[in-house]
């Protein structure tokens, strides 16, 4: 059953979030009303207000089933033997998931951006990102901090996919995401392994080595936090000119 189906046998809870997310994919933020959600799922005011509290806490959950299944369908997919393409891989997935649902993808990030604390799906979309990157960086071709190159690549994911949304669809050029992942590709990752491309720098042996070292036993757990502080100042320097 696709998002926003409701089956005469789903609970309450369930009914009222496939309402609302198909009010949300049909009009947007302001089509969503206790009285509209009410109306759609069968069930009187009340009966949302004891489950979600409010409009802005059925929205949060709305958009917690979102990342959920923005999640499972990155999640399902097996590594390949690129983790650069599995990169491209993921980033297509969050574009693409953003163009289907532009109303519950703004949803999704709005709550990124205004909550204190983010949801369990938030952080377990941060964790899959944060996956990708650390294959990169054991495969030698990380050519900045790890933390870095999440930030960049969340950055740059959310706000192409924003972009685009607010396009016309004739507007939107196909190209224009491509074109920023291969950008954003570029900047934080090298063709070679470190081992085998001397004109990758100390930076990418350093994230390549921070990223495994967890792997080794050789060290005590104080030399693993001094080697690991050691790293990361390599990472993080600004290149000499």
């Amino acid at each position: 059953m696709s998002v926003g189906d409701i089956a005469p046998e789903d609970s309450p809870r369930e009914r009222i979030l496939a309402a609302t997310a198909k009010l949300l994919a049909e009009g947007g933020r302001e089509a969503v009303s206790t009285r509209a959600v009410g109306a759609a799922a069968g069930v009187q005011a009340p009966t949302i207000y004891r489950l979600f509290g409010d409009k802005q806490g059925l929205l949060d959950a709305v958009a917690a089933d979102g990342f959920a299944a923005y999640l499972a369908s990155k999640t399902d997919l097996e590594p390949g033997a690129d983790p650069v393409a599995d990169l491209r891989t993921g980033w297509d997935l969050h574009v693409g998931f953003g163009l289907a649902n532009p109303a519950l993808y703004q949803v999704m990030y709005e709550r990124t951006r205004g909550s204190v604390l983010p949801t369990p799906a938030e952080v377990a979309g941060v964790a899959v990102l944060a996956g990708h990157i650390r294959r990169i960086a054991e495969a030698g071709r990380l050519r900045v901090s790890e933390e870095r190159a999440s930030l960049l690549v969340q950055a740059a994911g959310q706000g192409i996919t924003n972009t685009l949304i607010s396009l016309p669809p004739d507007r939107r050029d196909p190209e224009l995401a491509a074109l920023a992942r291969e950008a954003v590709i570029a900047a934080i990752t090298t063709d070679a392994p470190a081992a085998t491309d001397p004109a990758s720098g100390p930076v990418t042996a350093a994230v390549a080595l921070r990223a495994v070292l967890p792997r080794t036993s050789a060290l005590t757990a104080t030399e693993q936090a001094l080697l690991r502080d050691w790293l990361d100042r390599i990472a993080t320097a600004k290149p000499q000119p």
